[in-house]
């Protein structure tokens, strides 16, 4: 028996396994028939196991004993007379790195390929080389409302990947666990009163007050068209992997971002830093028209925060690309940039994050946008930590331009993929917007 046959042999005796302890779990007891028969299922599985790591160890060391030689002409000497030749090796080959994200990706494409099947996704897995913890990960989905249940130990990798897709993320938000849905995180509201006394003095009162910030799961939807070709590939293939893993977290960064930044809370939408923002610090800006006027609006941002005593853990902008490329491109009357550190996504000392999910729509006249300064160290991303992921290849969808694409015509899987995760600043305070922004404009 190869090894793709032992995986599939045991993959199949913990299908019959995981039955048995379904029917206990679910106040069912055995019968002794039963309890022999997992008994008998378990050694076997062992057996299984021990066959599998002895068939893994013999192909490590047959590859460690491996010695590569050099096939070109002028390295390879004759042989001796009456010697035998020998079958030419093939160089050794670096092993190319596994994308981050890859079993994550590989369970996707085994799952469509198989419908939804996890037991037959689980076969393909192991016929395609997909990995053993990607197989048995399959063996052991569980079904929900909104789909399928990726298990934490694959749907952990995407979610880190999303720091760099999500300037949020990227610029320092802090993420936590929602247990059971929900987080609440205490915060100081008022400060205690403190002061110096004499020695027959009374100590002065302390009067702290404390509130929360509370955080409830909200879903996050995206739908992510995948060809079909991607899908029937039969192998592991790290390019591939890498579409696949890049489509699905460049569609979720981009509705987290929108999210984190402008959503108001209703219609069960996160509320994003422009609705956390106190009125007082949602500062209009000026027209932009001499450097003073934006040195001057940008200072007000910092001065928000300062004045309100910010922890500033971590500041940073956040702005669209047209503000960026307006700030960037200012020079003074001898030609010298204002802010030659844009260059490195720096501005007076903080990181930018610049994104589309800022608006350059808003306003009366529809070409004003925002700039955001907070303190990324006080706001917390809310997540739990698995992902649910459902399938179509007939379904119609509105691509980028709103325009309706059948998946079936266009030969493609339309993947969704459920995220759930809230927004929040510890302090309301850490938060400053420049509003009617027309830089650039």
């Amino acid at each position: 028996m190869n090894l793709n046959e032992l995986r599939r042999e045991r993959a199949n005796i913990n299908q019959q396994v995981q039955a048995l302890a379904a029917i206990e779990a679910g106040g069912v007891a055995l019968t002794a028939e039963q309890h022999t028969e997992f008994a008998n299922l378990s050694t076997k599985f062992g057996e299984i196991t021990a066959q599998i790591e002895r068939a893994e160890a013999a192909e490590r060391m047959a590859a460690a004993a491996a010695v590569p030689v050099d096939p070109s002409p002028s390295s390879v000497a004759a042989p001796a007379a009456g010697a035998t030749g020998a079958s030419a090796s093939v160089p050794a080959q670096p092993k190319m790195p596994e994308v981050k994200g890859a079993k994550m990706a590989r369970m996707v494409r085994a799952l469509a390929a198989a419908r939804g099947d996890a037991q037959l996704a689980s076969q393909l897995a192991v016929e395609r080389g997909f990995g053993e913890d990607v197989a048995m990960s399959l063996n052991t989905l569980t079904s929900s409302a909104g789909g399928i249940l990726v298990p934490t130990n694959l749907s952990s990798e995407v979610i880190e990947l999303l720091r760099p897709k999500s300037v949020v993320r990227k610029l320092g938000a802090r993420t936590m666990p929602l247990l059971n849905g929900n987080l609440t995180i205490p915060r100081l509201k008022g400060g205690a009163v403190v002061g110096y006394i004499g020695a027959d003095s009374d100590m002065p009162a302390t009067e702290q007050q404390f509130d929360d910030l509370q955080l409830t799961a909200k879903k996050l939807a995206a739908l992510v068209p995948i060809a079909n070709d991607l899908i029937k590939y039969a192998g592991v293939n790290p390019n591939v992997d890498q579409l696949v893993v890049a489509d699905l977290t460049s569609a979720i960064g981009a509705r987290e971002d929108k999210a984190f930044i402008r959503d108001d809370g209703t219609a069960n939408t996160p509320k994003g830093l422009r609705f956390w923002a106190l009125a007082g610090n949602v500062i209009p800006a000026s027209d932009g028209s001499t450097l003073q006027k934006v040195e001057t609006d940008l200072s007000k941002a910092i001065l928000a925060l300062e004045g309100a005593d910010a922890n500033m853990l971590q500041p940073g902008w956040i702005m669209a690309p047209r503000v960026f490329r307006y700030l960037e491109s200012l020079q003074n009357a001898n030609g010298t940039k204002v802010y030659p550190e844009l260059a490195n996504n720096m501005l007076k000392g903080y990181p930018v994050g610049k994104t589309t999910q800022v608006p350059v729509n808003l306003g009366a006249g529809t070409n004003e946008s925002e700039i955001y300064f907070a303190d990324f160290g006080d706001v917390f991303i809310g997540e739990e930590e698995t992902l649910e992921i459902d399938y179509s290849k007939e379904a119609t969808y509105k691509d980028s331009e709103g325009n309706l694409v059948s998946a079936f015509q266009r030969d493609q899987t339309l993947i969704r993929v459920i995220a759930k995760n809230d927004f929040g600043p510890r302090h309301v305070e850490s938060i400053a917007v420049l509003s009617g922004v027309t830089w650039g404009a």
